[in-house]
């Protein structure tokens, strides 16, 4: 028979004490991004949003077809830029590469580090549901001590008990 002066160990941290004592308040962290995000760095993402959509292709494949057809097929008095050069035409087209490459990399790297402090947050988030699911094992475990003590000091044979139990 077990001891009747045994002890059950002291009681875990209860969930209540552990978020009072550990827990920072919750942060938005969308609106904090969206505070530090320059004026310029939002122009870049929405440029690079948009670019980066079938209507801002379409737009452009339609200029292209209407420019290179016009000076194709119009008078020679009408035409602008001459056929087969067409060099007004790759002059406009390299120029709106040239100026849409860095932006779009400019916003990029602004959703980049979006992303990447959105990563962070979930992973303390995850961190602090990790810390919380533990407090609640250590009080499921202590509440299985208390159970096999007050078994002992019943009697019951908790060998027999657990194979009740499972049956």
């Amino acid at each position: 028979m077990a001891d009747p002066h045994e002890s059950v160990p002291h009681k875990p941290m209860s969930l209540h004490d552990f978020r009072r004592l550990h827990r920072k308040p919750l942060r938005n962290i969308n609106a904090e991004l969206k505070e530090n995000t320059t004026p310029l760095d939002r122009l870049a993402v929405w440029i690079t949003t948009h670019v980066g959509t079938m209507g801002f292709f379409l737009i452009i494949l339609v200029w292209t077809v209407a420019w290179l057809g016009w000076n194709w097929l119009a008078p020679p008095a009408l035409q602008f830029d001459a056929p087969m050069g067409f060099v007004f035409w790759l002059f406009l087209s390299n120029l709106i590469q040239i100026l849409l490459m860095p932006l779009i990399m400019v916003g990029q790297n602004v959703i980049g580090r979006h992303a990447e402090a959105r990563a962070e947050h979930d992973l303390q988030i995850n961190i602090k549901n990790e810390q919380e699911i533990e407090i609640i094992l250590h009080h499921l475990e202590h509440q299985n001590e208390i159970l096999m003590a007050m078994m002992r000091k019943l009697g019951v044979d908790i060998t027999e008990a657990i194979t009740r139990a499972r049956r």
